[in-house]
């Protein structure tokens, strides 16, 4: 038996320069952090030749290509697995239009748990390049490509996708003090709703040309917050989430709407220095960051939301179970 832990994300700024339709004419920059909730793997051998998959839906098939979950089905291709496995996938908040990054998250750690299960040992970089292949090329999701290296690598990083489709990471250096404090300025809010990322993230690609002046001052923005990281400025953070809000509204027809936006008031009233939806938009969770002497009234403010409370996370996916009883060929 394997047991892969892949974490979350919060995208602190940048979103959206990771699509292949700005970052190749233009270069992206996103700064992100990984926090402590996860997305698990469980992948074990069976006595018979079948293949058990187990999510929200049970399915019992006869080979790989038979399985209808397409991220499972893409990453057991990949990896060369082959009939006489289960596989389980729990998660820690809801599996799909949390904005939190679960889908890409999901594929790292089925890649991840597939190889080890395998004994193929993989690099960080492989574990993102593959979820990239399986998400964006054959499946064809108009998705970006920051989610599956923050999954993959973890932490606190700045990701700079280049022109030639390389990417170039950073970590971010702070004092556990630093690292700590930026922690606890940072909320989640569930807006109650979750939807699918896929046509906001289609309209916003097809308007990155007639939108470019947008994803330009949002690219500098995230620059900005890599340097007040740096310099330990991390209220720069909650500045520029406010900021990167009334721009990512721009980006695409149904990134907000009239309860994203009073939600938002709302906590701008209660103490915030800034607030976005995390994710595309649309649903899911409502980023927040505010500091810790008004917290309490932001919380009465948003008191019709439930809070997810969390902690920043330096791992990026690493296989915590591995009871491997004979070499799988």
């Amino acid at each position: 038996m394997i047991i892969s832990q892949t974490p979350l994300r919060i995208s602190l700024s940048g979103g959206g320069t990771d699509l292949s339709n700005y970052y190749i004419p233009n270069e992206g920059f996103v700064v992100s952090t990984a926090i402590d909730k996860y997305i698990y793997v469980i992948v074990k051998e069976r006595f018979d030749d079948l293949i058990y998959v187990d999510y929200s839906s049970k399915e019992i098939v006869n080979s790989i290509k038979e399985i209808k979950h397409e991220l499972v089905k893409e990453a057991a291709l990949l990896t060369g697995m082959t009939n006489g496995f289960e596989v389980m996938m729990v998660a820690d908040i809801p599996s799909e239009g949390s904005g939190l990054g679960s889908s890409s998250s999901l594929t790292v750690g089925l890649l991840h748990a597939f190889y080890q299960y395998k004994g193929v040992l993989v690099t960080s970089e492989r574990l993102a390049q593959e979820a990239c292949k399986i998400e964006i090329e054959i499946l064809g999701r108009p998705i970006g490509k920051q989610d599956q290296y923050i999954a993959a690598y973890g932490g606190l990083r700045s990701f700079k996708f280049c022109k030639d489709e390389s990417v170039e990471i950073e970590n971010i250096n702070m004092t556990t003090e630093i690292k700590r404090k930026l922690g606890s300025n940072l909320l989640l809010f569930f807006t109650s709703t979750t939807r699918k990322a896929a046509s906001i993230l289609e309209e916003q690609s097809k308007n990155v040309i007639n939108k470019l002046q947008f994803h330009n001052k949002i690219k500098e923005l995230a620059y900005d917050t890599f340097d007040g990281l740096n310099s330990f400025d991390i209220n720069r953070v909650g500045e520029n989430l406010r900021i990167n809000w009334e721009l990512k509204k721009h980006l695409a027809s149904n990134v907000s709407n009239e309860e994203i936006d009073r939600m938002h008031s709302l906590a701008m009233d209660g103490g915030a220095i800034g607030a976005k939806i995390s994710g595309a938009g649309g649903g899911g969770f409502l980023l927040v960051y505010c500091e810790r002497d008004k917290q309490d009234n932001l919380r009465r403010a948003l008191n019709q939301y439930r809070e997810l409370p969390f902690y920043l996370e330096k791992h990026g996916s690493k296989i915590i179970f591995d009871q491997t009883r004979y070499d799988i060929k």
